[in-house]
């Protein structure tokens, strides 16, 4: 039983990682800069490596991962494309972007708080330790971008 629940946080999880993705793909394709561009690729790599990691540990407890977005996923796409129409501004991107990572980096944390058995608790910990890692060194490379522009 613990670990059915443990499958469903982590596939919560895993459908966030999906979404940073997904929103990522929007993002990239609405700059022309491209090192902001370079730095979400970066940024999206990494979220894809979270990607294979959850869905390889959620087979290894026995459950099936969830490759979907739903509605949710869908709803927040379309509302990015319009929200940012053909292109948009660097500075307008990089903080969506920075809000988007706070806000998956507060349901993982979520996630954390939630139905984890103990080894399923230190595999989030180290994919949120990750996450902050690269929010940090997202920040800071924009942060020199926009200096130098």
């Amino acid at each position: 039983m613990a670990e059915q629940e443990s499958v469903k946080s982590l596939n919560q999880l895993l459908q966030g990682e999906h979404m940073a993705v997904d929103s990522l793909n929007v993002f990239i394709s609405k700059t022309e800069d491209e090192d902001v561009k370079k730095a979400l690729q970066h940024l999206q790599n990494h979220h894809r490596e979270n990607i294979a990691a959850l869905a390889k540990y959620i087979q290894s407890l026995g459950g099936k991962p969830q490759e979907n977005l739903g509605m949710k996923g869908t709803m927040a796409e379309t509302m990015l494309n319009l929200e940012f129409g053909k292109k948009a501004d660097s500075v307008d991107i990089i903080e969506k972007v920075i809000e988007g990572e706070t806000k998956g980096i507060n349901m993982a944390e979520k996630v954390l708080r939630g139905a984890l058995d103990d080894e399923s608790r230190r595999f989030v910990e180290k994919i949120l330790d990750q996450d902050r890692k690269h929010l940090d060194q997202f920040q800071t490379q924009v942060s020199q971008l926009l200096k130098s522009n």
